[in-house]
């Protein structure tokens, strides 16, 4: 198999600049081939196993299926995660919210971040890997889940502890716990799902992804309930949110008696974070 070989069956399903991209970018972090490495005839060279596995990967992107998932791996800001069909592949812009919090969370003795709804793990192994001085846990329904996200703390050798939990069931300990929590919550209606790729909607968890209808807030009033008995005090919520949803989730927070609440776009200028401080 060519380079073109590759590439070129793909823009059956993407433009040739995605196409392209993909191609390179599966080539690198599975073969470690660099399209210097391509260019100099590496790819022809490949051994038998790899260039079955290669041309198996290439239908896979022709049914549709999201190139991470097909690498098994997913960038997340400057780190590969391991993603699976049982968690979101980590968007860019959840990045942001990592650093916001990592920025902007107070150096204090044991503190404590829960990341609810964790998933692949991305946001709490960033939180633990960038900030080495706070304790982070991670929470998620799923025990799938939780598997890949404590794989990839394994692998990237960050300390995180986690626990199953629903977060719209979350108890409150004896006493105040957490300084921060974190989370980038199922906030899609579903109403939404026939306007969404279908690389999304075909592959990725519904459950980590949709919410009723006639509650999108479903998440956040339930976490921001939680927080309001488990957050120390001064402690604080910071949630990755819905566009077009994000002055609802701050009147919310702002109702049921949260202060100091700030919203951050992302890099396109949208209202896609929260944070709101617990009285």
């Amino acid at each position: 198999m060519t380079y073109r070989d590759l590439w070129l069956p793909l823009t059956a399903v993407a433009d040739e600049r995605e196409a392209r991209a993909m191609a390179a970018w599966l080539l690198d972090v599975v073969f470690g081939l660099s399209l210097t490495d391509v260019a100099a005839g590496a790819l022809e060279q490949l051994p038998d196993d790899d260039g079955r596995r290669l041309a198996s990967m290439q239908q896979r992107l022709l049914q549709g299926e999201p190139v991470q998932y097909v690498a098994g791996v997913a960038h997340f800001g400057p780190r590969l995660f391991a993603v699976t069909p049982d968690v979101l592949i980590p968007r860019p812009e959840t990045y942001e919210l990592c650093r916001w919090l990592t920025q902007t969370l107070p150096v204090r003795p044991r503190s404590m971040v829960l990341d609810m709804g964790t998933g692949s793990g991305c946001i709490a192994c960033t939180l633990a890997l960038d900030r080495p001085d706070i304790s982070v846990t991670a929470c998620d329904i799923s025990q799938e889940a939780l598997q890949v996200a404590r794989h990839n703390a394994q692998r990237l050798g960050a300390n995180v502890g986690f626990v199953c939990g629903d977060a719209l069931h979350m108890t409150v300990a004896d006493r105040p716990l957490w300084t921060a929590i974190v989370s980038n919550p199922p906030y899609i209606c579903q109403r939404e799902r026939h306007t969404m790729q279908r690389q999304v909607v075909d592959y990725e968890p519904h459950l980590a992804l949709f919410v009723p209808d006639d509650d999108p807030l479903l998440f956040y009033r339930a976490m921001a309930r939680y927080g309001l008995g488990a957050l120390v005090g001064q402690g604080a919520l910071f949630f990755e949110v819905d566009a077009d949803h994000a002055d609802q989730v701050a009147e919310l927070l702002r109702h049921m008696g949260y202060t100091g609440i700030e919203q951050r776009s992302d890099q396109f200028f949208r209202p896609r974070f929260i944070k709101a401080t617990r009285p």
